[in-house]
């Protein structure tokens, strides 16, 4: 059963998509112990992180179910750094969003494997707008009551979580293009991290694989709505 299970997920992803989760596993993994990190929380939380953006840039449910695992792992080592922002985000916002977007992607698929992808209207992106004005002054004033660490970067990531969230729940495209803004961020954050401790290098490197993956997701889903709009 377990052959022909891997089988199956050979030929469900492309030799590009193969090639893709293959190069960023290594690249985290080699940068996991080239730079000393032992902690094994956030070499887990990135290979979880990286199998779902994969399942996700092809609108597999599961994918959001792996997201769920992420958050829960990504946030215990964002404490650790007090990144309170990141905790809260991750732990408070990704996770509870990414239950809800699961359920809907679960509710609207295009196929068994394959979520219907949805087209973004007027009333969207107003809601969208003011949520991401509030949640921003809000989280600005609660990180900085907390001590955050990097509270400017910090905020905007929050930010940009946000939207990309929201997006992934509503199934648009443009949901990978808002975490790949994220990704970029974080970057920047686990940079200043690794001036503390160089062993953060690799979770840097790690949220440099998430920005390839998402670039991907993003042009990858066009051409699966392009293709459902033909059908």
């Amino acid at each position: 059963m377990l052959m022909s299970i891997l089988k199956r997920l050979f030929f469900y992803f492309t030799t590009f998509e193969k090639l893709l989760w293959l190069f960023s596993v290594i690249a985290m993994i080699t940068t996991f112990f080239i730079f000393k990190n032992t902690d094994y929380v956030t070499l887990v939380s990135c290979l979880i992180g990286i199998s779902s953006l994969i399942l996700c840039a092809k609108g597999n449910p599961i994918g959001m179910g792996l997201m769920i695992l992420f958050a829960s792992f990504y946030g215990v080592t964002s404490f650790i750094c007090k990144y309170y922002g990141e905790v809260i985000t991750y732990v408070g916002m990704t996770m509870p969003m990414s239950i809800l977007s699961l359920i809907s992607w679960i509710k609207n698929r295009h196929t068994k494997t394959e979520v219907k992808v949805n087209t973004l209207d007027r009333k969207d992106v107003m809601l969208v707008s003011i949520f991401t004005i509030v949640v921003t002054l809000a989280f600005f004033f609660i990180l900085k009551a907390l001590n955050t660490s990097n509270l400017p970067v910090s905020t905007i990531s929050v930010t940009t979580s946000f939207v990309a969230v929201y997006f992934t729940y509503k199934r648009s495209p443009y949901f990978a293009l808002a975490y790949a803004v994220n990704d970029i961020v974080l970057i920047v954050l686990w940079i200043m991290q690794s001036f503390i401790s160089i062993t953060y290098v690799s979770v840097a490197v790690c949220f440099t694989v998430f920005l390839v993956n998402d670039l991907y997701s993003y042009f990858n889903w066009l051409k699966m709505q392009k293709r459902q709009a033909e059908k």
